[in-house]
């Protein structure tokens, strides 16, 4: 979980951030990215891709990457974003605005996934990084925790979809409620609704 880090060390970079996304999927709500930098040699076995953790342990750890990381930067693409650029634009500007809100700025960046961001800082995409980088990883995390804590606040505007539970994906429950009540300020406009 550390050799990309370490091969970017070796290479002269002191500032290395892991950054990823959460919410490509969903029928609702915003794509959210994160960016976080480490310390150099910061070491947790406990921090690995999101989507092989509890909500309750990637709120732990959200806490624990709060207080080791030099800095966490967040970007959030709304749903009237989202359907007009597509989603993977969408997905591309949240994690540009997540490594541009770092503070201080890194030097390198670890991107998940196949394409790289539009910034000037050097870069790396790793196809399945969250599972390769501790700092993918915790961005992660970050950015997962992050959107469902807003799903959670929208839970309390729009109860009747269940955001709470679903997150804003399109299940059963989610893609009945749509059926019976329409969509809200915060569906995708763009995104097919299967039946």
């Amino acid at each position: 979980m550390h050799r990309f880090e370490r091969r970017a060390r070796s290479q002269g970079f002191t500032a290395i951030a892991g950054c990823d996304e959460a919410g490509r999927g969903p029928l609702a709500g915003p794509v959210v990215a994160a960016a976080v930098v480490f310390p150099e040699g910061y070491a947790n076995d406990d921090i690995r891709d999101s989507k092989r953790l509890t909500p309750l342990k990637r709120e732990k750890l959200f806490t624990v990457i709060e207080g080791a990381a030099r800095s966490i930067g967040t970007g959030i693409v709304e749903p009237h974003t989202i359907d007009r650029i597509n989603i993977l634009r969408a997905s591309l500007l949240a994690m540009k605005e997540a490594v541009l809100n770092l503070s201080p700025p890194p030097d390198y960046v670890l991107i998940d996934g196949t394409y790289t961001i539009d910034v000037s800082i050097p870069q790396e995409a790793i196809v399945r990084g969250d599972s390769l980088s501790i700092s993918i990883a915790a961005a992660s995390i970050i950015a997962k925790v992050s959107r469902d804590r807003i799903m959670d606040d929208y839970h309390n505007r729009y109860p009747c979809y269940n955001f709470t539970q679903n997150k804003g994906y399109g299940t059963r429950e989610h893609r009945e409620a749509i059926r019976d009540h329409g969509r809200c300020d915060i569906h995708r406009q763009s995104f097919r609704v299967k039946a």
